[in-house]
């Protein structure tokens, strides 16, 4: 505690220098910090926000707009009027700008566009990004999908230590020759993209500069330790540890930002204005992106002048309130949702299950494979009072995960409800009783600084001990932001709690990341989720709740598509597959004097670009 006060007192002496008024830098305070700066590995908005000032895409959206775009490293959006998309929507026309400069002064190219594209693709890291371009170019949902289909064998039959056995090397270079390079060409001052299929999002897709669609220096890259573009080589960069990216700590791109420092250790990142940005010097010299977990010292700072704009806790939003100097910009569209989810088969190296057994001091780890385990959890979430007294009002119920306003979004769905006696009715049924019986010992997690997921957790803790006092006991841990996203994605929480914001505005995004067994936190919920949502289903007319999801996705029948995300959802509020508790109301505290700001759901963080201070 001793620490933790003189770390509070040692931050507020250094930010308190700062000026209280100085319109060349920017201060924007935190509760998370960046997991990675890998481009292709990168899938927060922590990590995100940065990404976004200091990378560009082949095209962004049009400010607020979500169907909107323009142009960034590419001259033109294509259309079919202009004649940059043909086939029938299969082919797309990117015209690459010219003079334009990577930050350490190299000429921006076509090929390296292509070589971007292809280098996230080939490296395809384990619950990151790239799933999105993998289903939009080539109608799968990985590079290890597409391997096995080409190569007709598992890819754990394949490789052995990261390299292919001898017999399958030819193939797998024929694999990158015939199908990966053939889809992504440069074609004169154009890169053309090949999709296998028409696919309606994918400049949605192209257009979100967090990672996936920004471009790398070839050159600098495989200089760097990347993918060094040969065709007999790119297994060795498929799937690397993430500390071990040559790109981890580091970003080169031709935004209107450079990253001049990444202090992880005081969790801060500094970045300036690139001079030579084709679009312009941006107004706001520096960025300081602080991270800083108490309430108070961020409401102080902000308060004082020395941050800009800070996260906020909603129940202390009238703290600020009244105050002439500081911006509350409130009702704030978002698309995005807050879920508890579910492992349902826990690692064997997780430290959140105690002992992992039967015995009254852990979890077995397949405990949340039983349905009336998750249906208890459904009825210990107080919805309402989470809405009314966490958020004050700034959330609205969802029976999904699927957000209001999408394609698909059904008010009539059933929405779970609070009530501890039924609780105990379903912990009852689940694994004959043992958990009131014998006894019941985990942990939940949340992320420092995250009022929100605390208050979650503590109810879960509260409402779950209330069932069965002295056998059930819940803790409740703190762990900072890319410490709670490795346990996350190494099936280490058992009861994780998501906050899923759109990548591109589609119900894909929502239903295939939550609920089909090649999504992003398909690897968080574990192999017993995988085979449930892939064994095919009477309720389901015989198809897996995959199949449905995949028919869904690839429908160009708007009608058609409603109808099988109505019936998915039904599928997975029956199944308690995950209980989503709220999709937020945006709200956002900043200095009165900060000025060109705007809202669009898609974009991690602030737009620095546009930003400028006005007194």
């Amino acid at each position: 505690m001793v620490k933790k006060v003189l770390f509070t007192i040692l931050l507020l002496t250094a930010v308190l220098t700062f000026s209280a008024f100085d319109p060349t830098t920017y201060v924007s305070v935190g509760v998370g910090e960046p997991d990675t700066l890998d481009i292709h590995q990168a899938y927060d908005t922590v990590s995100g926000e940065i990404i976004y000032n200091v990378y560009e895409s082949l095209i962004a959206y049009k400010k607020n707009s979500l169907t909107e775009f323009e142009p960034r490293l590419s001259t033109e959006v294509p259309t079919v009027k202009n004649g940059l998309i043909k086939d029938g929507g299969k082919t797309y026309v990117f015209p690459i700008r010219k003079g334009v400069k990577f930050h350490n002064g190299n000429p921006l190219t076509p090929e390296d566009v292509e070589y971007s594209f292809e280098r996230g693709l080939l490296y395809d890291p384990s619950g990151g990004p790239m799933w999105m371009l993998w289903n939009a170019i080539f109608g799968v949902n990985s590079l290890n999908e597409l391997i096995q289909n080409y190569v007709g064998k598992p890819v754990s039959e394949i490789f052995k230590d990261g390299e292919p056995l001898p017999q399958f090397k030819d193939k797998l270079v024929e694999l990158y020759t015939k199908v990966i390079d053939p889809a992504i060409e440069v074609q004169g001052d154009n890169v053309v993209f090949k999709l296998a299929r028409p696919y309606g999002p994918f400049l949605t897709v192209m257009a979100h500069t967090v990672g996936w669609s920004a471009v790398l220096d070839k050159e600098t890259s495989i200089k760097m330790g990347l993918w060094d573009g040969k065709a007999d080589t790119w297994w060795k960069y498929r799937n690397i540890a993430k500390e071990k990216s040559p790109l981890y700590a580091t970003a080169i791109g031709t935004g209107p930002y450079r990253l001049v420092e990444w202090d992880r250790t005081n969790r801060k990142t500094v970045l300036e204005a690139n001079k030579d940005y084709w679009r312009g010097e941006p107004k706001i010299k520096k960025v300081i992106i602080m991270t800083v977990s108490e309430w108070g010292t961020r409401k102080l700072m902000l308060e004082k002048g020395d941050a800009d704009d800070i996260a906020i806790v909603l129940e202390y939003l009238d703290q600020i309130r009244g105050n002439k100097d500081v911006q509350i910009i409130e009702n704030i569209p978002r698309l995005s949702v807050v879920v508890v989810g579910f492992s349902w088969s826990v690692s064997s190296n997780s430290k959140y299950i105690g002992s992992g057994k039967w015995d009254g001091n852990g979890m077995p780890p397949d405990f949340f494979s039983d349905i009336n385990a998750r249906k208890a959890v459904s009825y210990i979430i107080n919805y309402d009072a989470v809405i009314r007294d966490v958020l004050k009002g700034y959330g609205i119920r969802i029976p999904s995960a699927l957000p209001n306003t999408l394609l698909g979004f059904d008010p009539t769905l059933p929405l779970y409800k609070f009530n501890i006696a039924e609780a105990r009715k379903a912990l009852e049924k689940a694994w004959d009783g043992k958990a009131i019986k014998v006894g019941l010992k985990f942990t939940v997690a949340y992320n420092t600084g995250n009022m929100m997921r605390q208050r979650i957790a503590e109810m879960i803790k509260t409402y779950m001990e209330m069932i069965a006092p002295g056998k059930i006991k819940v803790d409740v841990v703190a762990l900072n932001w890319p410490s709670y996203l490795d346990a996350m994605r190494k099936a280490e929480l058992p009861m994780p709690i998501f906050n899923w914001i759109a990548d591109f505005p589609d119900p894909d995004n929502f239903i295939f990341t939550f609920y089909h067994s090649a999504g992003t936190y398909a690897p968080t919920q574990g192999d017993n989720f995988k085979k449930f949502v892939s064994t095919p289903r009477k309720e389901l007319g015989g198809k897996s709740l995959d199949e449905l999801i995949e028919v869904a996705r690839n429908s160009s029948d708007s009608e058609e598509r409603k109808k099988l995300y109505t019936q998915i959802q039904k599928f997975a509020i029956d199944n308690y597959i995950s209980i989503p508790i709220y999709q937020p109301v945006g709200v956002r505290a900043q200095r009165a004097w900060v000025k060109g700001w705007y809202e669009n759901p898609m974009r991690p963080g602030n737009d620095y670009f546009e930003l400028y201070k006005q007194q």
